[in-house]
């Protein structure tokens, strides 16, 4: 019987921890009127936040035409992209920041993949089976994660507009989480 409890507490707690993660953080939307953060300015750019705030926090998410995408500040420098792994849609805003060949990457926290923060490149860690003593190298992918250009002014973040005339792998999931995760609820 005490088996039986603890097996369903364990099921209730999975669940739990599967709802937060497909509901993700919701710092900023702009087309909620009830944040009064998100702005469009005249120039098509889009107001994320306040400097000195994302600086403390390092790292917000924001939803811009339902499109979630999370902002980093790493080592004073800022970077955005959709916050969805380009392979199996994991919350990049809760994956952990590492140094791999001096390119600042974002670990998903799923699966372990890495995204540059500057590129979007997905790197992996591969050897060359011709070279006579084959060491593991750090290697490019390629472009899978769209990334988002960040401006700052007067103290301000903001984000220009997604191309989507160009595809990126990550396009599939930020489809599928858009307004309101529709692949983690099964809509």
């Amino acid at each position: 019987m005490l088996d039986l409890i603890i097996l369903s507490l364990h099921f209730f707690i999975c669940f739990l921890i599967s709802i937060s993660i497909w509901c993700g953080l919701k710092d900023v939307d702009l087309h909620s009127p009830s944040t009064g953060r998100a702005e469009i300015e005249p120039d098509g750019l889009i107001l994320i936040g306040k400097e000195e705030d994302i600086k403390k926090s390092q790292r917000i998410t924001a939803k811009i035409n339902g499109r979630e995408i999370v902002v980093f500040c790493h080592e004073g420098k800022f970077y955005a992209l959709d916050s969805r792994c380009y392979h199996e849609g994991g919350p990049l805003c809760d994956g952990e920041i590492e140094d791999i060949d001096g390119q600042a990457c974002i670990v998903c926290p799923w699966h372990k993949f890495k995204i540059t923060l500057e590129t979007g490149e997905g790197l992996y860690e591969g050897i060359n089976p011709l070279e006579p003593s084959p060491t593991p190298k750090w290697q490019s992918k390629g472009v899978k994660q769209r990334i988002h250009k960040v401006t700052i002014d007067n103290g301000n973040v903001y984000v220009s507009p997604p191309d989507l005339s160009v595809s990126f792998d990550s396009d599939y999931f930020a489809d599928k989480y858009k307004n309101g995760g529709e692949l983690a609820m099964g809509k």
